[in-house]
């Protein structure tokens, strides 16, 4: 029976929705619980939180505390994007306005707080009982280290644009990306199942799981820059928000030295006086230099390998259709086109 789509997507969604108040006497604190459903109640697909399901179904365990933890890491997620939209001031957020487009920044900060609460208030409630496989110190041990992780790799991202870098290698990215992203996308997620089922994870999830997320962010940076693809957020934003990306190493890697002075000094500007016309002339450039293919290129490199290193490791639990489809999303994630 298949586990993954849109009605496991769907009873994720509830348990996270449940988590979150909803409804409040006073006038003010109603709008307050309304803001804090107002990205988990835009359309998303869950992939994180469907992936921690599958992993424990591949493991042989507990259904109810799976969709706890799944929800957990969606919540994660959710107020992580809050926080990381006021940081970026980034314009959009699942075909919608980012919250802090919507109320004060400072209004939508407290709001992500608020769902970091509710995350730990949910992850509090998974089942502890002697008959229940569950490790939930596990669980929250995980949820701790994946948080730590992700914060390290923010700091490197904004630390990069703060103090005007543009030094930044190909190898300073991937390192940024695997923390900030790899882990709580991929990582985690994989680690999570085998801890709902009180197992340990094995330790290719780490490996394979870096590669994947890895190939999933530099998918997003790439569809970022596609004029042919809408999915959700600004078109070029990566830019406007001056965003050090592998594209962004391997342009400044290959341009002359006047087009990469030209490219530094554009993106150094505050994003509101990043004309539309400068911005394009650095996406000619891109193409020019084909940044955008090599980076694709690396992508497709990385979740091959990652795909080959998990299929080995999967092969090894006892649910071997849970461990399929594992699979197949996992290799979605990487080759995404929305």
């Amino acid at each position: 029976m298949r586990r993954s789509g849109p009605e496991l997507a769907e009873r994720i969604r509830r348990v996270l929705l449940a988590a979150l108040p909803d409804g409040h006497e006073h006038p003010e604190l109603e709008r307050f619980a309304r803001l804090q459903r107002v990205y988990p109640e835009r359309p998303g697909k869950t992939l994180r939180g469907q992936l921690v399901v599958l992993s424990s179904a591949a493991h042989d365990g507990d259904m109810d505390a799976a969709l706890v933890t799944a929800a957990g890491l969606e919540l994660f997620q959710n107020w992580v994007l809050v926080h990381d939209d006021i940081e970026d001031d980034s314009e959009q957020r699942r075909g919608g306005p980012a919250l802090h487009r919507m109320v004060a920044p400072a209004v939508a900060l407290n709001v992500g707080d608020a769902m970091h609460v509710a995350m730990w208030r949910l992850l509090l409630t998974l089942p502890t009982a002697a008959d229940r496989p569950v490790d939930r110190e596990a669980v929250l041990r995980e949820f701790l280290w994946m948080i730590d992780r992700t914060a390290e790799g923010q700091h490197l991202d904004l630390s990069w644009v703060a103090d005007g870098r543009f030094d930044i290698s190909e190898d300073d990215y991937l390192t940024m990306v695997t923390l900030k992203t790899a882990y709580y996308t991929v990582v985690s997620p994989l680690r999570l199942g085998a801890a709902c089922a009180g197992r340990p994870p094995s330790p290719v999830f780490t490996e394979a799981g870096r590669d994947l997320g890895v190939a999933f962010q530099i998918r997003d940076d790439v569809l970022n820059l596609r004029r042919d693809v809408a999915y959700g957020k600004e078109f070029a934003g990566d830019l406007y928000e001056g965003k050090r990306t592998l594209i962004l190493a391997h342009l400044l890697a290959h341009a002359s030295a006047d087009e990469a002075a030209e490219v530094r000094e554009v993106l150094a500007r505050p994003r509101d006086a990043k004309q539309p016309e400068a911005i394009e002339r650095v996406l000619a450039a891109i193409e020019r230099h084909g940044s955008l293919d090599y980076a694709q290129t690396l992508a497709e490199a990385r979740a091959r390998r990652g795909l080959e290193r998990l299929h080995d490791a999967l092969a090894e639990l006892p649910g071997a259709d849970a461990a399929l489809e594992i699979e197949e999303l996992v290799r979605s994630l990487a080759a995404r086109t929305v």
